[in-house]
């Protein structure tokens, strides 16, 4: 995978952790190795002028997707085929927030977030009640399964 991480905001972040999530969850989506995939971090600012730019909505946001081929999960026998995945923006300081409400790390917010917008560019939602329960449940497996294998690293 080319998986490459930017990190523009003021925020100190475990880019190797959210790294290792997005190989993982990539690999479990069976997405083909040689699919590329950019996540910037950036502060509430500019987070706030892409929200507004692309979803025409106030504020800045925790996650946006921004898809380029629109590559769509793959099977075991028939992986994604090999192109640009697309960009995923987050903002570390609403996951901050976000993670302080829920009451677990930070770093567990980007990582719930980056696989977020992972199963976004590969073209999941989650506007209607079934999307929802498909995309999130999706999210909740890749995330344990994660979990998992960091706790046996």
């Amino acid at each position: 995978m080319s998986i490459e991480i930017n990190n523009e905001s003021a925020i100190p972040v475990d880019e190797a952790a959210i790294l290792r999530l997005a190989v993982y969850a990539l690999d479990a989506l069976h997405v083909h190795p040689d699919a590329e995939l950019a996540i910037v971090l950036v502060d509430e600012g500019a987070m706030e002028q892409l929200h507004v730019q692309w979803m025409d909505e106030p504020g800045p946001t925790d996650v946006l997707s921004f898809p380029m081929d629109e590559l769509r999960p793959g099977t075991e026998d028939s992986p994604t085929p090999a192109g640009l995945l697309g960009d995923i923006v987050l903002c570390p300081q609403v996951a901050q927030a976000q993670a302080e409400t829920a009451g677990h790390p930070t770093l567990a917010e980007l990582q719930l977030l980056t696989t977020h917008g992972i199963l976004h560019l590969l073209g999941f939602d989650h506007a209607e009640p079934d999307e929802e329960k498909e995309m999130f449940g999706l999210q909740r497996e890749i995330l344990a399964g994660f979990a998992q294998q960091e706790r046996t690293r």
